[in-house]
């Protein structure tokens, strides 16, 4: 059945040429069209540090091993992305040229220097001399100057120079240290502007004065990111000691990209390549900036026409609750579900303030992954902590990319009197949960929340998450023994309510799919529906497969890898999946299992992928109010009418967008209108 399976690297471009298109489609606005572009781009530099930085690794092991799905090699799997990624970017430049073409009209022009009058070229020689010269380092490569260390995804400035004597050596300067402004605005009422790069390579020979510049080019290197916290882990260390120290060893590892503007010599991008040890198929030219991270100043620039822009929303105040009560009597009433970034996080964040100023409450204990710049949590955290409540925290330092953040609220956390834990050895804790522990009248009692989506106000408005917080006495015990577990560095082997991986996800997940099996076999309605962010896992899908030759129905919402092909027939013919990309990043993830009386709905932290079902701490929570049953109910069902953002797999594996019909359905600006629908009829509508 190998046709069956996709690559996962392969799905995972797949997933980001579907950004790619959100940056091509005339029918979105043009500044938005122009963030698609820099996600792109953000997310393929991403790709390259953690996914090609793991398969370099792969590579240099003596058993070779192949992926379990499509028998390919990291070998064989570097050089498809290879190809593959040489088309997309050929695409995004394309995407990018027609874009600023577009933004002319809107009097905005990154230009070069042959699109300049005379008057203008003397401003910017002026302005090199005065702002940026005097604070660039040149280097030149020579028998006793040896190759600089080029820093991860930084520009740098690379020209083969020739002396009197017509020897050629390389001068290279580092062009985005943060030293000067990267937008140059042009003076005159023409809106041009150029790139702080671009003019140092203009300027080259006033740099390298007494040498002939003979080819140059900007270049950009991008390094493994691919480093296992837990292999390098010195026990003599304090571990968030050791995560710094991790932190500067991956700013030093291996080269796996060079990205390059301008054409060069053969021998002198040979003679970088070799210094960098990259293979040659890992050179790509670019047609388009190196870094796209200057759009946002563009964005800026125009935001006086709000035509450019998505319409402006707001979260909305839910009308499950009514803020100017306590809201943990309301929630022991019944439970509450929080859907955003169309609702507000802040019924969340109030319930932790009350928590912390409760006298009845005892405890506050939270897993925290990834958290704002500014963060409402940890401020309501310090002062349960500072009111004398016992503030257990889990602070995740592995959180790819946050470590830094996350190292330094672990400090504020623990001067505050917080009790911080760092997770467990060899395993990511990326549950989204909290439990408050309250006195009550008949002894203890629990509130639990536990979500689809990081405790960050931030993201919360960005991505679409469910957050699920109830008194249910059982839940809450069961959340309680995750957390003493936790604090034991040990692992939840057994529950009957939540879900918890490592040890008891996979197999719930798969003992119910099993049961639709069954089902279907016994003639009744058989059905599975899954909305994640990708399917890796080759015993959930081989189980998926099973089932739709059983004859179950599954319907499935997957945003980014999917290493399965859906519709084939005779094999997954039972199988539809969609991937809604849209202008917020779906992120919830729900499971329902069954129909009618066998209907279960869980909404959980972890994805279908090996590393969330049983190389993670992960909680998937059954839904048992009947108001946020249907709740998820119509948010899914929803999803799968989109025929606006919507692609449907094929059985080949490509993606095609979902056929609009006479009613378009964009399914998150729909569940906007809702919330702006149900805000206005209880009078809680916000604005502004």
């Amino acid at each position: 059945m190998k046709d069956v399976y996709e690559n996962r690297e392969l799905s995972w471009l797949k997933f980001n040429e579907r950004v790619l298109e959100e940056a091509e489609d005339v029918r979105i606005p043009l500044c938005e069209r122009l963030s698609f572009i820099s996600i792109f781009q953000t997310n393929l530099d991403e790709f390259f540090m953690v996914r090609v930085g793991s398969l370099h690794d792969q590579m240099l092991l003596e058993d070779n091993p192949r992926e379990n799905k499509t028998n390919m090699t990291a070998e064989e799997q570097i050089d498809a992305i290879a190809d593959r990624v040489k088309v997309l970017s050929a695409r995004h430049s394309l995407a990018y040229r027609e874009l600023m073409e577009e933004f002319e009209k809107h009097g905005i022009k990154i230009i070069n220097f042959a699109k300049l009058d005379e008057k203008e070229g003397e401003y910017l020689k002026s302005y090199f001399d005065r702002e940026i010269l005097p604070l660039l380092s040149p280097m030149t490569v020579t028998k006793k100057q040896p190759f600089p260390f080029i820093k991860n995804n930084e520009i740098y400035a690379v020209s083969v120079l020739a002396n009197k004597n017509n020897k050629e050596r390389l001068g290279i300067i580092p062009c985005n240290d943060g030293m000067f402004r990267r937008l140059i605005q042009i003076p005159g009422s023409k809106g041009y502007y150029m790139l702080a790069e671009e003019l140092i390579l203009h300027f080259l020979p006033d740099v390298f004065s007494g040498y002939t510049v003979v080819s140059k080019s900007l270049v950009r290197v991008t390094r493994n990111a691919d480093i296992d916290a837990d292999k390098v882990y010195d026990e003599e260390l304090n571990y968030r000691d050791h995560m710094a120290e991790v932190i500067k060893q991956r700013r030093k590892l291996c080269p796996v990209r060079m990205e390059y503007t301008r054409d060069m010599d053969k021998t002198v991008l040979s003679r970088i390549r070799d210094h960098l040890n990259i293979s040659e198929n890992m050179l790509f030219k670019k047609g388009a900036p190196l870094d796209m991270s200057f759009v946002f100043d563009i964005q800026d620039i125009l935001r006086h026409k709000p035509e450019l822009f998505f319409e402006k929303r707001i979260p909305q105040k839910s009308p499950q609750f009514d803020e100017t009560k306590p809201l943990i009597p309301q929630i022991i009433e019944s439970d509450k579900l929080l859907s955003y970034p169309f609702e507000s996080i802040r019924p969340f964040l109030n319930m932790l303030v009350e928590a912390a100023n409760d006298p009845d409450v005892v405890s506050i204990k939270m897993t925290l992954y990834r958290l704002a710049k500014h963060s409402k949590v940890v401020e309501a955290l310090v002062e349960a902590a500072e009111n004398g409540k016992q503030v257990d925290v889990l602070v995740e330092l592995k959180a790819r990319f946050d470590e830094e953040n996350n190292i330094e609220w672990s400090r504020t956390l623990e001067k505050a009197g917080c009790h911080v834990i760092y997770g467990l050895e060899g395993l990511k804790v990326h549950s989204k949960l909290c439990l408050i522990t309250r006195r009550t009248t008949d002894g203890v009692g629990y509130i639990t929340q536990i979500g689809t989506g990081n405790y960050n106000e931030k993201t919360s408005r960005l991505y679409t998450d469910l957050s699920i917080m109830t008194s249910n006495e059982a839940i809450g015990a069961e959340a309680a023994n995750i957390f003493k577990k936790l604090s034991l560095n040990q692992v939840v082997k057994q529950t009957e309510h939540l879900m918890v991986a490592p040890k008891c996800l996979q197999n719930k997940v798969i003992e119910r799919i099993e049961r639709e099996i069954q089902a279907a076999k016994e003639g009744k309605e058989a059905y599975l529906g899954f909305k994640i962010n990708s399917l890796t896992d080759k015993k959930i899908i081989d189980k998926l497969i099973e089932a739709s030759q059983a004859g179950v129905k599954i319907e499935m919402v997957i945003r980014g890898i999917c290493c399965l092909k859906a519709g084939i027939p005779g094999v997954t013919e039972n199988i539809s999946i969609i991937s809604i990309v849209g202008r917020f990043l779906e992120h919830s993830r729900i499971y329902i299992f069954g129909k009618g009386e066998r209907e279960e709905i869980y909404i959980a932290s972890a994805d279908f992928m090996t590393r969330n079902t049983v190389r993670r701490v992960e909680v998937a929570a059954p839904v048992y109010d009947e108001k946020s049953k249907g709740m998820i109910k119509d948010i899914f069902t929803l999803m799968l009418q989109d025929n606006c953002k919507a692609r449907k797999q094929e059985p080949d594996g490509t993606y095609v967008r979902v056929p609009e019909g006479e009613k378009i359905i964009n399914a998150q600006e729909r569940l906007y209108e809702i919330a702006y629908e149900k805000a206005a009829g209880n009078g809680t509508a916000v604005k502004e």
